[in-house]
């Protein structure tokens, strides 16, 4: 008997389903209803609701409610600082069955060994992982990145059945102003699904930009700018990072009218803030909360999503759609006690049976042996050029200070929140150093410094004494990538990245609690932010405005270009 004979016998009750579950009800993102009956399953396809069925197994559910699996639409799993095995793990039952990623941070390390291992790996997951091409490797020519992809590089996997199309097309000037390379690019993927990243970017310039026939974007940080995103066709993604925290500055929008143009993603949340808060489940609980409307927030989560990226496969639990499934017991908690993906229960027993992959880009850190004067921040003028921080966005302001040099030197001042910042090239291509200084740490001593720096990924380095930065560069060196706090010449907290320098070996409970310890040593350090090291790394990502730092230099946003 082929499938869709089995499928259509076990719809029509004919034969029992592989799996029922029953008595539970089931939210319809359509019409709003709650609606009563079975949910009948049969290879991995939700061939029944809304009637009773016999199953070969049964799954008691209850008074609990049945909503669509979670849908991601925007992350960068190495950015979970764990393999997309212990990722799967760790978001999966929380009810995410669907996540979009774009490996970038891997493929500015490694090129295109990155994206091969995320095709791999997503073979053997639980949760079903999709990929998209990364467009901006690197992000700009003002970076140094461990390679670079041209069109002709990603063309050869757009046919891949795990691949929806190019990923997030960061430099957004180049699109507007026709860069060849971005050019080509668009040229290749043009009738494909093509990701955005337009922050700030509006008028004219935003009419460009969706000409190029991209339609989904996730760098809104107002309800303004995004409600002109909504009006001109773009799909808008609220985000709620780590360290990118958007939604309570868009909840506005999530409306019944809106919603199907609404979708959430995290774009990055470490295992430290999952554990603590959620992921896409935090989302849905902040938003409803906050008196957004169920229909509106779970539309967005899952149905929304799904049509925004042409998954048509998923995001209703209805006949013909694939059985990713959370079962709650209260839609406004939107605590999963039960997920199904693809009509496997998410449980420990199924992912201790996956296969795995052997990961890539193991001792990539290649960069030169740091001293404290590798951080001489030189200068005959007082006038000085700052990166200011604004907590939770990554957004950053351009400020100008005066720090008067002395014997040729400038220096961090903690009486004003003022630290010293550098970005060293770690692929062992240039060996670039570049310094400038930023407000909004709170930092009064010491240093931290880390291998997460967007999206090239070298060496960011923040600190009050030069000799502090010194040793937490170098020891970066020798656990070939991560985190690193020292004070008075101690290392007071790691966590080892080995993978690229981006993500762990171990399991993303220990990641957690080595995140822990690092926050206390960052706070010790007297570092006021949430999220310091994420946030360092976004101090380097030079497409998002205002002032940013590479290792070529500071970086004017606006202008795009590298400061003299």
């Amino acid at each position: 008997m082929s499938n869709l004979d089995k499928r259509l016998d076990q719809a029509h009750g004919r034969e029992p389903a592989d799996i029922v579950l029953r008595g539970g009800r089931v939210f319809d993102l359509v019409t709003g209803e709650m609606l009563d009956g079975d949910v009948a399953i049969c290879d991995g396809m939700i061939v029944g609701t809304c009637a009773s069925y016999d199953g070969c197994k049964v799954i008691d559910v209850t008074g609990k409610t049945l909503v669509p699996g979670f849908i991601d639409t925007h992350l960068h799993i190495e950015s979970s600082m764990v393999t997309p095995f212990e990722f799967d793990r760790c978001v999966c039952p929380r009810g995410v069955t669907t996540a979009i990623c774009d490996p970038h941070e891997i493929a500015n390390v490694v090129g295109l060994a990155g994206i091969e291992y995320f095709l791999s790996a997503s073979i053997h997951t639980i949760m079903d992982i999709k990929v998209q091409l990364s467009s901006c490797v690197p992000s700009t020519n003002m970076e140094t990145a461990g390679a670079q992809l041209e069109a002709a590089d990603l063309v050869p996997f757009m046919d891949h059945p795990l691949v929806i199309g190019l990923a997030e097309v960061m430099n957004y000037p180049g699109v507007i102003h026709k860069d060849p390379g971005i050019m080509a690019k668009l040229h290749a993927f043009e009738g494909r699904h093509i990701d955005g990243h337009a922050p700030l970017v509006r008028g004219m310039d935003l009419n460009a930009y969706i000409s190029a026939g991209i339609r989904t974007e996730h760098e809104a940080t107002t309800a303004e700018e995004a409600r002109e995103k909504l009006q001109k066709g773009m799909r808008v993604l609220i985000r709620e990072g780590s360290v990118s925290k958007d939604l309570h500055a868009l909840m506005e929008l999530i409306t019944e009218r809106n919603s199907p143009y609404i979708c959430l993603c995290t774009d990055d949340r470490n295992p430290l803030d999952i554990s603590e808060h959620g992921h896409l489940d935090h989302m849905i609980r902040t938003a409803i909360a906050a008196e957004c409307a169920p229909l509106a927030v779970y539309r967005a989560a899952s149905l929304s999503a799904a049509e925004a990226f042409g998954l048509k496969d998923r995001g209703l639990i209805a006949p013909g759609k694939r059985a990713d499934i959370v079962v709650l017991d209260d839609l406004t908690a939107c605590r999963a006690e039960l997920v199904l993906c693809d009509g496997r229960v998410a449980d420990a027993d199924a992912f201790h049976a996956r296969s795995t992959v052997d990961p890539v880009g193991l001792e990539s850190v290649n960069a030169p042996e740091i001293t404290p004067e590798s951080f001489r921040t030189a200068g005959n003028r007082a006038e000085t050029p700052a990166i200011g921080i604004i907590e939770g966005k990554i957004i950053t302001q351009h400020l100008t200070e005066d720090i008067q040099p002395i014997d040729g030197d400038k220096s961090a001042d903690p009486s004003c929140d003022l630290s010293k910042i550098a970005v060293i090239e770690r692929h062992g291509k240039n060996g670039n150093i570049a310094t400038g200084f930023v407000r909004g740490f709170g930092l009064q001593r010491g240093a931290i410094a880390s291998t997460v720096c967007h999206d090239h990924h070298n060496i960011i380095c923040v600190g009050i004494d030069d000799r502090d930065m010194a040793l937490a560069a170098n020891r970066l060196k020798e656990l070939n990538g991560g985190f690193v706090v020292t004070n008075e010449g101690n290392i007071l907290a790691e966590l080892a990245l080995p993978i690229a320098g981006l993500m762990s070996l171990q399991p993303f409970e220990q990641v957690k609690n080595d995140l822990v310890a690092l926050r206390d040593a960052a706070q010790a350090l007297g570092v006021t932010l949430e999220e310091p090291f994420l946030q360092l790394a976004f101090l380097a990502l030079p497409v998002i405005p205002h002032l940013k730092i590479t290792d070529h230099g500071m970086v004017d946003v606006d202008r795009f270009e590298v400061m003299s």
